[in-house]
């Protein structure tokens, strides 16, 4: 179109006045690809020193121009030297009182802000064409009626056939169409002389898809074309063959004095709605193939989308079964369903058809006419009753290459592929590919599924087997776990029954001295008090008095000091005593408590020969509970009498307590001389009712217990180091903290 307006766009020259560039850029911009001079002015006097060098067109806006249009149209027109010059008058804010003045002023159209750029340089190659030919036509009385296309010459005429689409041009006055371009024809499929016979009318069906009548769509539009509005409208056309045609309408005023001549571009929408509907169908195929629709259903969803991109096709879908030699029909919706009953487990091969040999061949088999074809020479009597004629068959391929099947096109006429169809059959095998491909997916996974539920179903019994074996050994092992519980709380009485002999054995031992002396002192007195009795009947002399009192002095102060000291021996062991009994929390000093507590031990201590050692710090305090640490060190200090030093006579025990810098922890020490731990039973030490005395005595619960309690009650951590040799010995080390945790309370 561009090269066939050259002729005019080389001479044509457009000015615009408009203060606001940003309104009319894009025009200019549309303007110069049309190879037209613009020129463009800030106000109206700017806008006449451009004029004065020559326009063809002036673009004037109405808002510079003010309320005296005329006399401003007048200022324009005349600096370029030519009243005749076309001006087109655009407004912001448009106005029926405004669009009358303009006419008045003899403005050729008025135009309406904001606007489409493409619209108005049309109109504006319309005027120019248009002022061009009216120039050129001879004078006369009275313009004749019905204008003929060749009163226009060849400026419009030649737009007409440059144009990218439809152009038609009509006769309001005399409802004719007047001109045409090509296309025109080509898209209504008639000649140019049968176009122009025919008027406006019979290019469109009676009723519109909406149901509105087609003459009553037209008149509103022309009306509103004639009122200067570019009017855009969607409408369905009517070919010759009576198939309707979508199309975009584009109607435009001619300002041609005296007549009123609409141009009419006709923009074919059948492309574009075919693309709308396969992108549509291919999207809501693909969400029925995600859903997990029915296969038959969505093939015949596709194959109906296939049909409504080409006319006259009738589809099929044939499936080749498992055995990879019998096929059977899965969808064809527009084909009889006689005919797909004829094609149900047919075996494949060459010379099978069109579909039978597509999926032996493994290749696109097309076959424009069955009648003649030899492939179809067994089956032409099936195909003659339906009245079809052309059968393209393309075999459908899974993932792995293997055929799953065929998508085949018929047509009721003799007919080869074009590109479009070509296109339309790699579109419908993709699909159909993916369709056929998830339900034999889905159905592998339906049949896993099965397998699977029969392998749950097994197992599920094995299970329920071995649980109630499980209950049966849980029932034992809880009846054992009571004995063991019995047994365990007997050995532990046994243990306590054994330390408080222990501790009576040595409350006995320490008593016995102070008791003893001041038995001897009481005895010693008592004889010396019978002897001054006697004597003092026979006469006491005073210095036997003066003895006398002397040694019941000196006895008096021995008994009281023995007394005491037992007094004091049974305060210590009622602490001890009270404290183990308990696990009542208190402040002590640590110092004062392990002497107290190691008073009893002195004794079986003394007998095997040990000597015992305390560096305790003075002052080292601990608010915990007195009564659990007691029976631990006791536990202690009974297992290195019973276990360290086997076979060696004497050694050394060590009791030693360290406060952290902190003053929140305090590490106490027991440490022998003994024999040692062995390795391999150093790691069951604190295992209930291991002992290396089996038989001899031990239960195997000290060490558990005093664990026990370490961790618990006094919320510390025990750890035992031992060597064996020449340096044996064995260090119990527990880390408490000075204050014990509230949580561990017994």
């Amino acid at each position: 179109m561009n090269q066939l307006i050259s002729s005019i766009a080389d001479r044509a020259k457009v000015l615009l006045v408009s203060n606001s560039p940003n309104d009319v850029r894009e025009l200019l911009y549309v303007l110069d690809r049309h190879n037209l001079g613009t020129g463009l002015a800030g106000d109206v006097d700017e806008g006449v020193e451009l004029a004065a060098g020559g326009t063809d067109l002036i673009l004037l806006d109405a808002a510079l121009a003010g309320s005296n249009i005329g006399a401003t149209c007048m200022r324009l027109r005349n600096a370029g030297g030519r009243h005749s010059v076309p001006l087109l008058l655009m407004s912001a804010t448009p106005s029926a009182e405004e669009q009358g003045r303009s006419v008045g002023a003899g403005a050729s159209d008025y135009i309406k802000m904001p606007f489409n750029a493409r619209d108005v340089a049309e109109k504006i190659l319309m005027e120019l064409a248009l002022h061009k030919a009216v120039a050129s036509a001879p004078l006369a009385a009275a313009p004749p009626r019905p204008l003929h296309p060749q009163t226009l010459e060849v400026n419009y005429h030649s737009i007409l056939a440059g144009s990218p689409d439809a152009v038609l041009l009509f006769d309001i006055d005399n409802r004719l169409l007047i001109d045409a371009n090509h296309l025109a024809e080509d898209l209504f499929g008639m000649p140019l002389a049968e176009l122009l016979q025919g008027g406006m009318e019979p290019l469109f069906p009676k009723l519109q898809d909406d149901g509105r009548a087609s003459p009553q769509l037209l008149e509103e539009k022309i009306r509103d074309t004639l009122q200067g509005k570019i009017v855009v409208f969607r409408a369905s056309c009517c070919h010759r063959d009576s198939h309707p045609i979508a199309c975009e309408i584009r109607l435009m005023r001619l300002s041609v004095p005296g007549r009123q001549l609409v141009h009419a571009r006709i923009i074919d929408l059948t492309e574009r709605n075919l693309a709308e509907a396969m992108r549509s169908g291919q999207s809501t195929l693909l969400e029925m193939v995600a859903k997990g629709a029915p296969l038959t259903p969505t093939l015949n969803q596709l194959l109906l989308l296939i049909e409504g991109q080409s006319r006259g096709v009738l589809c099929s879908i044939m499936l080749l079964d498992d055995d990879g030699i019998h096929m059977h029909s899965a969808a064809g919706p527009s084909l009889p369903p006689e005919y797909m009953a004829l094609l149900e487990g047919v075996a494949i091969g060459p010379g099978v058809g069109s579909c039978g040999t597509a999926m032996f061949l493994r290749e696109p088999v097309v076959v424009s006419d069955i009648m003649r074809d030899p492939l179809w020479a067994p089956y032409r009597e099936l195909a003659a009753p339906f009245g079809l004629r052309a059968c393209w068959s393309r075999p459908i391929f899974g993932q792995d290459g293997a055929v799953l099947g065929s998508f085949a096109m018929y047509y009721r006429e003799v007919r080869q592929p074009d590109a479009r169809d070509l296109e339309l059959i790699d579109t419908a095998t993709d699909l159909a590919g993916i369709a056929i491909g998830r339900m034999r997916h889905e159905r592998e996974l339906q049949r896993h599924r099965a397998h699977l539920e029969e392998l749950v179903a097994e197992r599920t019994a094995a299970l329920t087997q071995a649980k109630e074996h499980s209950e049966q050994t849980n029932c034992e092992l809880a009846a054992a776990l009571e004995n063991l519980s019995i047994t365990q709380e007997e050995l532990v009485r046994r243990d306590k029954l054994a330390a408080l002999g222990a501790l009576v054995a040595g409350i006995a031992h320490e008593l016995n001295t102070p008791i003893g002396n001041g038995l001897v002192v009481a005895t010693t007195m008592a004889e010396r008090t019978r002897e001054i009795q006697a004597s003092f009947l026979d006469g006491l002399r005073r210095s036997e008095l003066g003895a006398y009192l002397t040694q019941a002095s000196e006895a008096d102060a021995i008994m009281l000091r023995n007394l005491q000291r037992a007094a004091d021996l049974v305060s210590s062991f009622k602490q001890i005593a009270v404290d183990r009994a308990s696990s009542q929390r208190r402040h002590f000093l640590l110092r004062q408590f392990i002497a107290e507590l190691m008073l009893p031990m002195s004794t079986p201590l003394k007998a095997a020969g040990l000597h015992l050692t305390q560096d305790v710090p003075d002052g080292l305090a601990m608010d915990s509970y007195p009564g659990p640490l007691g029976q631990v060190l006791s536990n202690l200090l009974e297992n290195c009498l019973r276990h360290a030093f086997e076979g060696r006579s004497g050694g050394k025990i060590a009791i030693t307590a360290r406060g952290s810098d902190d003053g929140q922890t305090i590490t106490l020490s027991i440490a022998d001389t003994g024999v040692g731990i062995a390795a391999d039973a150093l790691a069951h030490v604190y295992d209930p009712f291991f002992t290396t005395k089996l038989g001899s005595g031990g239960s195997g619960l000290g060490l558990h217990v005093a664990h026990n309690i370490v961790t618990g009650v006094l919320g510390g951590h025990i750890d035992a180091t031992s060597s064996t040799g020449a340096d044996s010995g064995t260090t119990f080390t527990l880390q408490l903290p000075a204050a014990a945790p509230q949580s561990a309370a017994p």
